[in-house]
């Protein structure tokens, strides 16, 4: 891989890893701080996540219209002002609940940034043939994040308490700035400036008239509903139904990240062995196996089932992020790639809440088995969609756009 590439890769796991350090943090401090309760760090979290919803589409035409490398560049030292700023008020007294959840938002709102225009930056930096191997090393540092940083800033926390774990978070994100100072990015033709609602209407026509992201993306958003249905009911599934202790609970989480790192590890090697269609469906297929045996814990309470369909919820889709991820930068156009990452992000994050809500209506009417049945039943449809697709018979990438 290119040096350029490889400069990327670093960056995106400091700046994965600052986050997840950080929203580690933020409800630690909430409640050993500030006295929050659960009301408060739900809103909390949903300050945290709303502009995943809010401004992915506009940071999507940013990432067409200017550098996308200095569009990271900025996120990062956004997101690192932030974070300093927190630490700050936190030193002197000043911060509180509202404070903190509106500097969780603009912190989060770099994320943002981050997350639409490091795969339009992609292509431009790694040969078409490569782009599935770079796609599984930017998974895998995601993945590797996402299940070391909890812990990282629970250990942190613990030791010497929440404030200076957003020190170390903020030391990544400037550690992620400067290393994205050193990549070189390739000169592209920037079309000129027009009406926003119109670049926006462009990339979301694109998607949805395009017969292979199409599938992918009503994919996408029938398994963050169905994902986030399951999750709004299985903590207390898992302590009332299966019998489960905390430490047991956070145990069967975290195989969801085991999952995800033995899934981009396996990459290469079910790559070898599968057409493009077939690895494209396997990430559906697992989650709906996965929901199934999430199922039978209904009948059958069991930890190890249910810690076996956590690590299919993680294997299967990091393969499906790779392998549509690199779908979606070979047959969009260069201009658009911004665009085209921010309206799936938009759908997929904007999904989630949508799943949470009907979660909690189904389980504060029916209970916890009613959420896990929903749930399975949605898995069940995300699957049948995508093999119902032109895109399951893909044998390899058709030609670039």
């Amino acid at each position: 891989m290119p040096h350029a590439f490889r400069r990327l890769v670093l960056s995106n796991l400091a700046a994965q890893s600052s986050e997840q350090v950080a929203l580690a943090a933020a409800p630690l401090l909430a409640v050993l701080a500030l006295g929050a309760g659960a009301t408060e760090t739900g809103w909390l979290q949903a300050a945290q996540t709303l502009p995943f919803l809010l401004l992915s589409l506009p940071a999507g035409v940013l990432a067409d219209r200017f550098s996308r490398r200095r569009l990271m560049m900025g996120a990062e030292a956004l997101r690192a002002g932030v974070l300093i700023a927190i630490l700050a008020l936190a030193a002197i007294g000043r911060l509180d609940l509202p404070v903190l959840a509106a500097l969780g938002f603009l912190g989060a709102a770099g994320t943002v940034a981050q997350g639409v225009a490091a795969p339009a930056l992609l292509p431009a930096l790694v040969p078409r043939e490569g782009l599935a191997a770079a796609n599984r090393w930017l998974e895998l540092g995601r993945s590797g994040a996402f299940t070391a940083g909890p812990a990282l800033g629970g250990a942190l926390i613990g030791w010497l308490g929440a404030s200076p774990a957003y020190g170390v978070a903020a030391g990544l994100s400037f550690l992620a700035a400067g290393l994205l100072a050193g990549v070189p990015e390739p000169p592209r033709a920037v079309p000129a400036r027009r009406n926003l609602g119109r670049e926006l209407r462009e990339g979301i026509g694109f998607v949805l008239s395009h017969e292979l992201l199409r599938p992918i993306l009503v994919t996408a958003v029938v398994f963050n509903t169905a994902w986030f249905v399951l999750l709004a009911a299985y903590v207390v599934h898992a302590v009332h139904s299966i019998g489960l202790t905390a430490a047991e609970v956070g145990g069967t989480l975290g195989l969801v990240g085991a999952g995800m790192v033995a899934g981009a590890l396996a990459a290469p090697a079910l790559a070898a062995r599968m057409t493009l269609g077939g690895l494209i469906a396997t990430g559906p297929c697992m989650a709906a196996v996965a929901s199934l045996l999430m199922l039978a814990t209904l009948a059958l309470p069991s930890a190890a089932l249910a810690g076996a369909a956590m690590f299919l919820f993680g294997a299967g889709p990091i393969l499906w992020t790779i392998n549509t991820t690199t779908l979606r930068q070979t047959v969009t156009p260069q201009a658009m790639l911004g665009r085209v990452s921010a309206v799936v992000l938009t759908a997929t994050f904007g999904a989630r809440p949508l799943g949470a809500a009907i979660g909690a209506l189904l389980a504060a009417h029916y209970g916890a088995g009613a959420c896990l049945a929903a749930s399975a039943a949605g898995f069940m449809m995300q699957a049948g969609v995508i093999l119902a697709s032109p895109a399951r018979r893909l044998r390899a990438l058709p030609q670039a756009a």
